[in-house]
């Protein structure tokens, strides 16, 4: 247990409330056992009829995973802390794709990485003015992970891989649009949300989330659907790299710009990870696909350069390993992607 997570049973709601507010609720190993208990225990629960996730206090619902714990498990115990964290995220997050109670995730406020991956298995998923949706883990050379391949590749057009690689945040209003968000409810309505989930009739949840909700302001991703459609087309990195770079408008340059300061390897790795997510049938074998991923990506010499540059020196000048995209090789991707032995191979929970 640790008091970075607050649980407790309102009315019939069981309530999990991140709380660790200096970090932006970044997800600890201790954070994701006390998540996956209190799930546990309120499965089988008849007190408990839905889970509510959100954010004691502060700007985030959720940032992300532990950065930091991770990389020094790269530097120091060969990934071995680090494989442990991302086995037991995983199966959190497998929990919550399969629960059987309604769950209604709040994203209110910054909602990165790992925060994705708590929030897009709920039924009901809230976004509001403060949302803002990103999975950012190419600028550290890490991949989209928490069934990140699963989400985005079910997106519409090709907004998933323009997603995946630039790492671009969304606001509330286009988590809605593209069905990232369930609701769009201002802030000023979550604690009357809130009370009226955990006392009114649990079949009720969409009506209520209904009558709390308002029309969201214009959302500028989808003025660019058909731009991104057509530039993210490919499944190889450097043909949407060529793409970007025949088109001389002022969006498509800042892309190809941002893609630029991208891990090469993370790029590629996440196109191939999109695309074979697409084409599975079970959440399970995705979070064992990302799994694999996991394990060698955390011991790989980006990541660790990555968040070095962008989080703990924060000079944002990486020297990714390879260097191009012409570096990454078809065969060190299908070694990313090759099975796990037996025993090493993620199970849900």
């Amino acid at each position: 247990m640790t008091d970075d997570i607050l649980t407790r049973i309102e009315g019939h709601a069981g309530f999990i409330s991140l709380n660790r507010p200096s970090a932006l609720n970044a997800l600890t190993l201790p954070m994701v056992h006390t998540m996956t208990q209190a799930l546990l225990a309120w499965r089988d629960d008849d007190a408990v009829k839905c889970v509510i996730i959100d954010h004691a206090e502060g700007r985030g619902f959720c940032a992300g995973g532990d950065i930091a714990f991770l990389r020094d498990s790269a530097i120091n115990d060969h990934g071995d802390s680090g494989r442990k964290f991302f086995h037991d995220e995983y199966q959190l997050n497998h929990i919550l794709f399969t629960y059987p109670k309604p769950v209604v995730a709040f994203m209110d406020g910054i909602t990165m990485g790992g925060g994705v991956g708590i929030s897009q298995p709920a039924r009901f998923r809230v976004g509001t003015e403060n949302t803002k949706f990103a999975m950012p883990e190419t600028g550290i050379g890490l991949f989209p992970d928490v069934g990140g391949g699963w989400y985005l590749s079910r997106l519409e057009g090709r907004v998933g891989q323009f997603l995946a690689l630039t790492g671009s945040r969304i606001a509330g209003a286009g988590c809605l649009a593209l069905g990232l968000a369930t609701h769009y409810v201002p802030s000023s309505a979550l604690a009357e949300a809130k009370m009226r989930i955990a006392s009114e009739d649990v079949e009720r949840l969409d009506g209520i989330l209904g009558t709390v909700s308002e029309t969201p302001p214009a959302s500028k991703i989808v003025d660019m659907l058909f731009q991104i459609n057509r530039h993210f087309a490919s499944n190889a990195f450097e043909g949407i790299l060529a793409s970007l770079e025949g088109d001389e408008s002022e969006w498509a340059m800042k892309e190809l710009a941002t893609l630029r300061t991208k891990s090469p390897q993370t790029c590629k790795v996440a196109l191939r990870q999109l695309a074979e997510s697409a084409r599975l049938t079970d959440f399970a074998e995705n979070m064992a696909m990302e799994y694999r991923i996991a394990s060698r990506v955390i011991v790989r010499p980006d990541f660790a350069e990555g968040v070095r540059a962008v989080i703990i020196d924060k000079d944002n000048v990486p020297k990714w390993d390879p260097a191009t995209p012409e570096g990454v090789t078809e065969d060190l991707i299908d070694d990313i992607f090759a099975a796990l032995p037996a025993q090493e191979e993620w199970k849900p929970l």
